[in-house]
Formats: C-alpha cells, sequence, structure tokens
C-alpha cells in the first residue's frame, strides 16, 4: 500500500508503527497540534484543502489515514472506535505530542474524535465533529431504513456481502456516492474520484474499510454506558452540519454530553463539508480552535 498523491506545500509524509499497526500520516505547520480524523470513503486527502489554512494560522497538522485505508496496513481487527483511538495517541506520541490536542473528526473520523474525548479528556482541548450521526446518540436511529433512515449502514455491516458486489466497481460505485451526498457540483471530478477508488480497490481494501462500520452497534453501546452513567465532555465542542445533509441534528444529538457545546450549520454544502464547503468551515473552526479550551465555570 502506497499513497502517491501530492502533498500540500510544506506537508510530509509519515508512516509509524503505532499500537501494533503501521500508520501514515501526513504532517506539516508547528504550534499548537491539530489532529484531524477523516471519515469514509476517504483518506487523509479530505483535509487537503483545510491543511495548509491552519498550518499558517499557527498549528502542527497531522492527518493520518485510519487503520485499514489508504496508506495505513489493514490489520484483521481493532476497528472499534476506542481501539483507533489507542492508534491516534500513540501516533501523536511518536510525534512528541501527549495533549493539548484539538481534535477535528468527520464521518467515521468524527467517530473516533468523540471515542478519544471521552476516554481522555484531560488530552483534547477543542472537539470539532462534523456530518455523522453519532453512535449511542442518534446513529441507531439513522440506521432504521423503515422510519426513514439510510440504507448503506446496515448493507456495510453486513459481511462479505458489500464487498462481493463493488469488488471491481469501485469507481462506478464511488462516482455514484459522491453525487448522492454531495451538493456542490464538482467538488469531486473524475480524477479525484479515481484516486478515492484507487485506495479501496480489490476485496480486502474494502473489507478494511467496511470494518469501520461492522463495530458501530458495539461502538453506540460504549458511548451510551458512558453518558447514562453521568458522563459528559468537558471540553468546547463545535458540531458542525452540512445544509443539504445533516444541519443541525449532530448538535442537538449532543446537547446533554456536551455542556459546551457550539453548533453550525455550513450554508450550500452537502456531507463532505471539509471538500465541498472548505472555506466556509475554516470560519468557523479556526475561531473556535483559537478561543480558550476552558470554558467559563470549568474548574
Amino acid at each position: 500500500m502506497s499513497d502517491d498523491t501530492p502533498l500540500p506545500d510544506g506537508f510530509e509524509s509519515i508512516t509509524v508503527t503505532a499500537n501494533g499497526t503501521r500508520l501514515h500520516a501526513v504532517v506539516g505547520g508547528s504550534g499548537a497540534p491539530v489532529l484531524l480524523l477523516h471519515g469514509w470513503p476517504q483518506t487523509w486527502r479530505a483535509w487537503r484543502h483545510l491543511m495548509p489554512t491552519l498550518a499558517a494560522h499557527g498549528y502542527r497538522v497531522i492527518a493520518p489515514d485510519l487503520r485499514g485505508i489508504g496508506a495505513s496496513d489493514r490489520p484483521p481487527s481493532g476497528y472499534d472506535k476506542d481501539t483507533q483511538v489507542q492508534d491516534m495517541r500513540e501516533l501523536l506520541a511518536q510525534l512528541g505530542i501527549h495533549g493539548g490536542v484539538r481534535v477535528v473528526g468527520h464521518d467515521i473520523g468524527g467517530m473516533v474524535a468523540f471515542a478519544y474525548a471521552r476516554r481522555h479528556p484531560a488530552e483534547v482541548d477543542h472537539l470539532v465533529l462534523a456530518e455523522l450521526a453519532l453512535p449511542g446518540f442518534g446513529l441507531e436511529q439513522a440506521m432504521d431504513v423503515a422510519s426513514g433512515g439510510l440504507f448503506h449502514f446496515g448493507l456495510f455491516m453486513t459481511e462479505e456481502l458489500p464487498e462481493l458486489l463493488l469488488e471491481g466497481r469501485e469507481s462506478d460505485f464511488f462516482t455514484w456516492w459522491f453525487g448522492w451526498l454531495s451538493a456542490v457540483p464538482g467538488t469531486f471530478p473524475p480524477e479525484e474520484v479515481a484516486t478515492v477508488a484507487s485506495s479501496y480497490r480489490g476485496y480486502e481494501a474494502l473489507h478494511a474499510g467496511f470494518a469501520h462500520y461492522r463495530t458501530l452497534l458495539k461502538d453506540g453501546r460504549v458511548n451510551r454506558a458512558w453518558h447514562e452513567t453521568g458522563g459528559t465532555l468537558p471540553m468546547p465542542v463545535l458540531a458542525v452540519g452540512g445544509e443539504h445533509s445533516s444541519g443541525a441534528r449532530l448538535a442537538n444529538s449532543l446537547s446533554t454530553a456536551a455542556p459546551h457545546l457550539t453548533g453550525a450549520v455550513i450554508s450550500g454544502s452537502g456531507h463532505f463539508v471539509p471538500e465541498e464547503r472548505p472555506d466556509a468551515f475554516a470560519r468557523e473552526l479556526l475561531p473556535f480552535l483559537a478561543a480558550s479550551p476552558r470554558p467559563a465555570g470549568r474548574i
């Protein structure tokens, strides 16, 4: 596995072994660390428009490929979000980062970001979640097709079937997928779809990608148990939705779990906010990340 796609200026590609898995990441900039966690079906490239902006505003940017995806290895297990938190902590430790992290996650990456903040709140200064239904906080309802939920969760969680259906048709499928979920024309031209498809091509790559979905019910039980026993997030949380996708649903679902919550809806955007409307996203993201990590009244 390799990633030969161009890097943003000032960034470099690294590979480390973290939590027993070889992980690829793209890093650049200096200052307070910002960890960017991509969603499905993407890689670190989901953040390529925002990475130079963050670096220019004085942040050290770390954009990994999650386990099983892109140029990271494809282990047979460990796709639950708590295990992936340890992936990220060990990756950051090898970069000399042990706390004070601003964690930003989109889609599946947002689930890992939430788990990071839940498990290690003292290490996360700010949490940003973009365009996801969170396990234990609305995802289960989003899966319920009978009540108007989305079909793909059940399909992707089914063992073997989606790999068998999509192997050899990756480019066709992702062309349809990005068209279905995006709202800004031209965001995913054929060459970008081809780049994404190259990271998910073949049975093994598809299997590792879908493994992120096959832990979602377990992830939800863990999140709910934490909240039902009094767990809340002490750091500032920004919940972002696209106008033509989740809108304010994510922020509404987190109202009891995140006392220091800010919601934002990105006008004109579909699901892929970091790529469809990166400038508008940055206008919400930068002042939030620069604010004090200790909300008023927090000790």
